[in-house]
């Protein structure tokens, strides 16, 4: 039923023969890190430390796309924002083997950040209001902004077309994340007119690999245009009080470089009722893709969708109260 991906035919000696095209010789030890989206592969070299090799899941960004990334990030490493770009090999950050696009990355270690600790929060929101204040000089033009329609209107209208959700709780999903959205367009109206710019886009703890030197950020796939709070909110757990005292150290550092509308504040919820509906769609539309089932086997299960009604009529609730201050 998957066999015909086109990921299915990215073998371990088709990762290496890709590799030796740009020049990079392979000792032939290949690990595969953790990746849905794209495939992503830790290669040991001949002659030097080991390299990542990231392969671009097709269709899914243009060249276009995918090289002004390359650029933003490249910029922000050049101000000595720690980031991890893409290597120019042979002139070119994207390179193409057998109908894969990839490109290649150094190796970077790391440990998760203790987001308990007021000084890596203070840390960490420097170098995202360093990287926000290099975000805002210019706009992407080849990706697509965060918004409630890509990223709720259109997933939800997915998942409701497709047959994922079981038939006796579709009427109620659909119920559900229709006064999801209208909560959300509430949220912004609240908002106002938002500045929006270059984001880092999913800036969770999975992408923060911390050292002895401090924070540096990892993939920047999801990079888009959206409101500044998108690369905050993530960082955030907790109840509301533990959250306000989270939000208010990251403030600490981020506003020494980048200044904050506290009307942003009004979209932390609507944020994360988005990502709560983009992110079951992405599974969705991944389905034929044999990683996914594999490793979401429970998503098309009556539990899973119960989970997610509750889910969405509690971001309901959540979206109705005053946002936190700051």
């Amino acid at each position: 039923m998957h066999t015909h991906h086109p990921f299915s035919s990215l073998t371990p000696d088709s990762v290496l023969d890709a590799l030796d095209s740009v020049g990079l010789i392979g000792d032939g030890r290949l690990l595969a890190l953790n990746s849905y989206e794209n495939r992503v592969y830790q290669a040991g070299m001949d002659d030097g430390p080991a390299l990542v090799a990231k392969f671009y899941r097709p269709g899914r960004w243009s060249d276009e796309a995918i090289l002004e990334e390359h650029a933003f990030v490249a910029t922000l490493a050049e101000r000595e924002i720690p980031v991890v770009p893409a290597l120019r090999i042979n002139g070119n950050t994207l390179h193409t083997f057998n109908g894969f696009r990839f490109s290649i990355f150094s190796k970077h270690g790391g440990r998760a950040p203790e987001l308990d600790n007021r000084d890596t929060l203070e840390w960490m929101g420097r170098f995202i209001g360093r990287i926000h204040a290099l975000g805002s000089l210019e706009s992407y033009q080849h990706r697509p902004a965060l918004d409630i329609q890509s990223f709720g209107v259109e997933p939800s209208a997915y998942l409701l077309a497709h047959d994922f959700i079981p038939g006796e709780l579709l009427e109620v999903y659909r119920g559900v994340v229709a006064l999801a959205l209208d909560g959300v367009r509430r949220c912004y109206d609240r908002a106002g007119d938002v500045k929006i710019l270059r984001l880092h886009g999913d800036c969770h703890v999975g992408n923060v690999l911390w050292t002895d030197d401090g924070p540096h950020f990892v993939d920047f796939d999801d990079s888009r245009m959206g409101p500044a709070i998108q690369d905050l909110w993530m960082l955030l757990s907790g109840e509301r009080a533990e959250q306000t005292r989270q939000f208010a150290d990251l403030l600490a550092g981020y506003e020494a470089f980048y200044d904050f509308h506290p009307r942003e504040l009004h979209l932390l919820e609507a944020l994360r009722t988005l990502r709560l509906i983009h992110y079951s769609a992405w599974i969705a539309r991944r389905w034929d893709d044999a990683a996914f089932p594999a490793a979401f086997p429970w998503f098309n299960t009556q539990r899973y969708w119960q989970d997610r009604i509750l889910e969405l009529r509690e971001q309901i609730a959540l979206m109705n109260e005053p946002p936190l201050h700051c």
